[in-house]
């Protein structure tokens, strides 16, 4: 019994830690657009992959955040 404990705990700290690190990711994405977004000669096509690319971290941190909730039902 303690080893499935030990399991769901190392599961739990490795999202923790893998959602850590996607809202840093996510948050210097935007900061590196907000930059070239002021840029007159900017990489529009790059921009557009910058923000995708933030957009599909957006949606892996939702995930993770809605799997790190507990059910209620147990």
């Amino acid at each position: 019994m303690a080893e499935i404990e030990d399991n769901v705990d190392r599961e739990l700290f490795r999202n923790v830690e893998k959602l850590r690190q996607l809202r840093i990711e996510h948050r210097d994405l935007d900061e590196v657009i907000s930059r070239l977004s002021l840029d007159l000669h900017v990489n529009e096509l790059q921009l557009k992959r910058l923000k995708k690319r933030k957009l599909m971290l957006k949606d892996q941190i939702a995930r993770l955040e809605s799997q790190l909730i507990p059910d209620l039902n147990a």
